[in-house]
Protein backbone atom coordinates (compact mmCIF):
# COMPACT_ATOMS: atom_id res chain seq x y z
CA UNK A 1 0.00 0.00 0.00
CA UNK A 2 3.01 2.51 0.91
CA UNK A 3 4.41 1.74 -2.78
CA UNK A 4 0.88 2.79 -4.50
CA UNK A 5 0.90 5.44 -2.49
CA UNK A 6 4.25 7.14 -3.77
CA UNK A 7 3.53 6.26 -6.97
CA UNK A 8 0.13 8.13 -7.27
CA UNK A 9 2.05 11.21 -5.64
CA UNK A 10 4.41 10.23 -8.56
CA UNK A 11 2.05 10.49 -11.20
CA UNK A 12 -0.24 13.05 -9.99
CA UNK A 13 1.68 15.88 -10.77
CA UNK A 14 2.47 14.02 -14.28
CA UNK A 15 -1.14 14.01 -15.16
CA UNK A 16 -1.71 17.76 -14.14
CA UNK A 17 0.91 18.65 -15.89
CA UNK A 18 0.13 17.55 -19.72
CA UNK A 19 -3.81 17.09 -19.23
CA UNK A 20 -4.43 18.19 -22.60
CA UNK A 21 -7.63 19.67 -24.36
CA UNK A 22 -8.98 17.96 -27.09
CA UNK A 23 -7.43 20.22 -29.69
CA UNK A 24 -4.29 20.26 -28.13
CA UNK A 25 -3.76 16.58 -28.21
CA UNK A 26 -5.36 16.68 -32.15
CA UNK A 27 -2.40 19.05 -32.87
CA UNK A 28 0.51 17.43 -31.41
CA UNK A 29 -1.02 13.99 -32.60
CA UNK A 30 -0.97 15.49 -36.14
CA UNK A 31 2.71 15.94 -36.04
CA UNK A 32 3.49 12.72 -34.12
CA UNK A 33 1.89 11.02 -37.29
CA UNK A 34 3.92 12.89 -39.94
CA UNK A 35 7.07 12.23 -38.37
CA UNK A 36 5.94 8.58 -37.94
CA UNK A 37 5.42 8.85 -41.80
CA UNK A 38 8.46 10.95 -42.55
CA UNK A 39 10.92 8.40 -40.19
CA UNK A 40 9.30 5.26 -41.04
CA UNK A 41 9.79 4.43 -44.71
CA UNK A 42 6.48 3.17 -46.26
CA UNK A 43 4.93 4.63 -43.09
CA UNK A 44 1.79 6.37 -44.73
CA UNK A 45 0.72 2.43 -46.80
CA UNK A 46 1.13 0.82 -43.15
CA UNK A 47 -0.93 2.98 -41.65
CA UNK A 48 -3.34 3.12 -44.70
CA UNK A 49 -3.89 -0.35 -44.22
CA UNK A 50 -4.20 -0.25 -40.06
CA UNK A 51 -8.19 -1.04 -38.56
CA UNK A 52 -7.20 2.43 -36.21
CA UNK A 53 -3.96 4.26 -34.26
CA UNK A 54 -4.06 5.37 -30.94
CA UNK A 55 -1.75 8.13 -30.45
CA UNK A 56 0.46 10.10 -27.89
CA UNK A 57 2.25 12.92 -28.97
CA UNK A 58 3.72 13.16 -25.47
CA UNK A 59 3.97 10.85 -22.46
CA UNK A 60 6.15 11.69 -19.61
CA UNK A 61 8.52 9.53 -17.42
CA UNK A 62 9.88 10.61 -14.37
CA UNK A 63 10.99 8.45 -11.54
CA UNK A 64 13.78 7.91 -8.66
CA UNK A 65 13.63 4.47 -7.38
CA UNK A 66 10.08 4.70 -7.96
CA UNK A 67 8.46 5.65 -11.15
CA UNK A 68 5.86 6.69 -13.61
CA UNK A 69 4.53 7.56 -16.79
CA UNK A 70 1.63 9.28 -18.11
CA UNK A 71 0.46 10.50 -21.42
CA UNK A 72 -3.25 11.16 -23.12
CA UNK A 73 -3.71 10.84 -26.89
CA UNK A 74 -6.14 9.98 -29.88
CA UNK A 75 -7.98 7.16 -31.66
CA UNK A 76 -7.80 7.38 -35.04
CA UNK A 77 -9.75 5.24 -37.73
CA UNK A 78 -10.01 6.50 -41.55
CA UNK A 79 -8.70 9.58 -40.60
CA UNK A 80 -10.99 10.78 -37.76
CA UNK A 81 -10.48 11.18 -34.28
CA UNK A 82 -13.55 8.77 -32.83
CA UNK A 83 -12.05 8.50 -28.59
CA UNK A 84 -9.32 9.95 -26.47
CA UNK A 85 -6.86 7.78 -24.20
CA UNK A 86 -4.81 8.29 -21.20
CA UNK A 87 -1.90 5.93 -20.57
CA UNK A 88 -0.39 5.12 -17.41
CA UNK A 89 2.37 2.69 -15.90
CA UNK A 90 4.20 2.42 -13.22
CA UNK A 91 8.16 1.09 -12.43
CA UNK A 92 10.42 0.32 -9.68
CA UNK A 93 14.27 -0.29 -10.14
CA UNK A 94 17.48 1.83 -10.91
CA UNK A 95 15.69 4.65 -12.31
CA UNK A 96 16.55 8.66 -11.88
CA UNK A 97 15.45 12.17 -14.31
CA UNK A 98 12.68 12.15 -16.60
CA UNK A 99 12.31 11.99 -20.19
CA UNK A 100 9.51 12.31 -22.90
CA UNK A 101 8.80 10.09 -25.90
CA UNK A 102 5.78 9.78 -28.16
CA UNK A 103 4.07 6.09 -28.61
CA UNK A 104 1.86 5.15 -31.46
CA UNK A 105 -0.08 1.71 -31.24
CA UNK A 106 -1.44 0.20 -34.64
CA UNK A 107 -4.01 -1.91 -34.17
CA UNK A 108 -3.84 -4.00 -37.48
CA UNK A 109 -7.14 -5.86 -37.06
CA UNK A 110 -10.98 -4.91 -36.46
CA UNK A 111 -10.79 -7.85 -34.23
CA UNK A 112 -8.24 -6.68 -32.23
CA UNK A 113 -9.37 -2.56 -32.22
CA UNK A 114 -12.74 -4.28 -30.98
CA UNK A 115 -11.08 -6.78 -28.40
CA UNK A 116 -8.74 -2.98 -27.31
CA UNK A 117 -12.25 -0.80 -26.98
CA UNK A 118 -14.40 -3.63 -25.06
CA UNK A 119 -12.27 -3.03 -22.30
CA UNK A 120 -12.36 -0.26 -19.58
CA UNK A 121 -8.30 -0.41 -18.68
CA UNK A 122 -6.87 -2.24 -21.45
CA UNK A 123 -3.47 -3.60 -20.39
CA UNK A 124 -0.66 -4.32 -22.74
CA UNK A 125 1.02 -7.66 -21.91
CA UNK A 126 -2.14 -9.08 -19.78
CA UNK A 127 -5.29 -8.10 -21.98
CA UNK A 128 -3.35 -8.13 -25.32
CA UNK A 129 0.47 -7.72 -26.40
CA UNK A 130 2.28 -5.28 -28.03
CA UNK A 131 4.40 -6.29 -30.72
CA UNK A 132 7.30 -3.36 -31.15
CA UNK A 133 8.39 -3.83 -34.81
CA UNK A 134 12.28 -3.99 -35.24
CA UNK A 135 13.66 -3.23 -39.12
CA UNK A 136 17.18 -1.88 -40.55
CA UNK A 137 17.56 1.45 -41.95
CA UNK A 138 15.85 2.23 -45.03
CA UNK A 139 13.63 -0.54 -45.14
CA UNK A 140 10.22 -0.10 -46.02
CA UNK A 141 8.15 -1.25 -43.27
CA UNK A 142 5.52 -2.95 -45.51
CA UNK A 143 8.01 -5.59 -46.38
CA UNK A 144 8.01 -7.46 -43.34
CA UNK A 145 5.80 -10.19 -42.52
CA UNK A 146 3.88 -8.54 -39.71
CA UNK A 147 1.24 -11.05 -38.78
CA UNK A 148 1.11 -9.62 -34.60
CA UNK A 149 -2.44 -7.25 -34.38
CA UNK A 150 -0.90 -4.87 -32.41
CA UNK A 151 2.04 -2.91 -33.33
CA UNK A 152 4.19 -0.22 -31.23
CA UNK A 153 6.36 2.28 -31.96
CA UNK A 154 7.99 4.94 -29.63
CA UNK A 155 10.02 7.68 -30.25
CA UNK A 156 12.34 9.73 -28.41
CA UNK A 157 13.92 13.25 -28.92
CA UNK A 158 16.19 11.50 -30.95
CA UNK A 159 14.05 9.66 -33.32
CA UNK A 160 12.72 6.05 -33.52
CA UNK A 161 13.74 3.74 -29.99
CA UNK A 162 14.01 0.56 -30.45
CA UNK A 163 13.93 -2.83 -28.53
CA UNK A 164 11.63 -1.08 -26.06
CA UNK A 165 8.39 -2.94 -24.40
CA UNK A 166 4.97 -1.49 -24.00
CA UNK A 167 4.28 -4.12 -21.63
CA UNK A 168 2.35 -2.86 -18.15
CA UNK A 169 1.34 0.35 -19.49
CA UNK A 170 -2.99 0.90 -19.39
CA UNK A 171 -5.13 2.92 -21.61
CA UNK A 172 -8.21 4.02 -20.91
CA UNK A 173 -10.79 6.22 -22.28
CA UNK A 174 -11.11 9.73 -21.04
CA UNK A 175 -13.40 12.37 -21.80
CA UNK A 176 -12.29 15.24 -23.69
Amino acid sequence: MKKLSLIILLLFPLTNAIAKSKQEINILADATSKRFIEEVVGGQAFLDGAAAVLIFPQVLKAGFGIGGEYGEGVLRQGGQNIAYYKTAAASIGFQAGAQSKSVVVVFMTQQALNDFRDKKGWKAGVDGSVAVVKWGVGEDINTLDIKDPVVGFVFSNKGLMFNLTLEGSRFTQIKR
